[in-house]
């Protein structure tokens, strides 16, 4: 057997439109004077924060045009023009690899 307490027996229950108001009053006259130091300190921190997500986005970005080319270079090794398609990573090349001096 559950114990099932409604909330308006306590008295207890989300504040409504007037109760806000008079929340707000009071926080008001607590904080009224650091409002603006808080409203400044929220800005600065809101401003960084996209900062570092346009950092990331940009570093992402470079990282990942800087890895296509490295990318179809790999790809362009294993090409083979005289079938138009790709040579087998596992089979040797037919030509020899020239070494320096020879």
């Amino acid at each position: 057997m559950s114990l099932h307490i409604p909330s308006l027996v306590l008295g207890i229950g989300m504040p409504g439109g007037y109760e806000w108001v008079i929340i707000l009053g009071i926080a008001l006259l607590i904080f009224g004077r650091r409002l603006p130091e808080v409203g400044r300190s929220l800005g600065k921190g809101i401003v960084e924060f996209k900062k570092g997500i346009k950092g990331i986005e940009d570093e992402i970005e470079t990282e990942s045009s800087s890895s296509k080319p490295a990318q179809i270079a790999n790809q362009s090794s294993h090409h083979d023009p005289a079938t138009g398609g790709e040579r087998s990573p596992f089979e040797q090349a037919a030509e020899p690899v020239a070494k320096n001096g020879d």
